[in-house]
C-alpha cells in the first residue's frame, strides 16, 4: 500500500504514464490499422466481433507479457549469432513479425491494384475461411506489437503498475477508435491503400530494428502524419467537387 501511494505522490511517475500512454497509444495506431485492414474483408456482421477479439486479444497479451516482465526482458538476450551479429529472440520475433506485414500489405495492395474477378465464387466457403485466417493474422500481429510496446515500455519506467494502466488507458482508446477508423478506412478507398502504405512501411521498420539498424520512429510518424494531412486535403477537395457537381 505504501509503494502505491509513494507511486502516486511522485511526480516523475505521473510524467511517466503520460509518456508512455501517448507512445502506447501511437503503437496501437499501427495495430488497429492491420485490424481494421483484416476486419474489413469481412461480411459485416462479423466486422465488429472480430474487432473486438482482435483489440481483446492485443489487451490480455499485453498484461500476460507485464506479468512475465523478467522472461520479457530477457528476450533482449543474443541468442543465435549470424553474420558476427547476435540476435535477440526479440529480434527474431520483430523480423518475422515485420516480414509478414510486409508481405500482407503487399499482397493487399496487390489486391487492390489488381483484384480477382472470380473472388465472389464459393462465397459460404471464402467467408469461413476469411474470418479464421482473420483471427489467427490478428493473433500474430498482436503478439508482435505486444512485444515491441511492452519492451519499450521496459525502457522508460521499472515500475509495472504505471506500464498496467498505460497499457489498460491505450487499449481502451484503440476499441473506442476501432468502429469509426474501421468506417473511415472503408468507406475511402485512396485511405485503404494509404493504410497499407503505413503498413508496409511499418514491416519494414520492424525488420530493419530486429537487423539492430535503428529508424528514429519519429521520423516514421511524421512521414505517415504528412501523408494523412494530404489525403485529408484530398478528400475535403473531393467531396467540395462533388458538392459543386450536384448543384448543392
Amino acid at each position: 500500500m505504501d509503494s502505491i501511494v509513494q507511486l502516486i505522490n511522485d511526480p516523475a511517475n505521473w510524467a511517466a504514464l503520460m509518456t508512455l500512454i501517448v507512445m502506447e497509444v501511437v503503437l496501437g495506431i499501427d495495430n488497429l490499422l492491420f485490424i481494421s485492414i483484416v476486419t474489413n474483408k469481412l461480411p459485416e456482421s462479423q466486422r465488429r466481433r472480430a474487432r473486438n477479439l482482435g483489440i481483446g486479444m492485443a489487451l490480455v497479451l499485453r498484461l500476460c507479457l507485464l506479468a512475465a516482465i523478467a522472461w520479457i526482458v530477457g528476450l533482449t538476450e543474443p541468442v543465435i549469432e549470424l553474420f558476427g551479429r547476435g540476435f535477440s529472440w526479440k529480434d527474431i520475433i520483430l523480423i518475422a513479425g515485420g516480414t509478414f506485414l510486409v508481405w500482407k500489405a503487399t499482397r493487399e495492395i496487390h489486391h487492390h491494384v489488381d483484384p480477382d474477378p472470380g473472388g465472389d465464387m464459393m462465397v459460404g466457403t471464402a467467408v469461413k475461411m476469411s474470418l479464421s485466417a482473420a483471427i489467427v493474422q490478428i493473433l500474430l500481429l498482436d503478439l508482435v506489437f505486444s512485444i515491441d510496446s511492452i519492451i519499450t515500455a521496459v525502457g522508460m519506467t521499472p515500475h509495472v503498475p504505471i506500464m498496467v494502466v498505460a497499457v489498460i488507458i491505450a487499449v481502451t482508446c484503440m476499441l473506442l477508435l476501432a468502429a469509426p477508423l474501421s468506417a473511415f478506412v472503408n468507406s475511402n478507398p485512396t485511405v485503404v491503400m494509404l493504410a497499407l502504405g503505413f503498413l508496409l512501411m511499418i514491416g519494414t521498420t520492424l525488420v530493419a530494428e530486429g537487423f539492430h539498424v535503428e529508424i528514429p520512429k519519429g521520423y516514421i510518424y511524421a512521414a505517415m502524419g504528412f501523408a494523412g494531412l494530404i489525403e485529408g486535403l484530398n478528400l475535403l477537395a473531393k467531396r467540395r467537387r462533388a458538392k459543386l457537381n450536384s448543384g448543392v
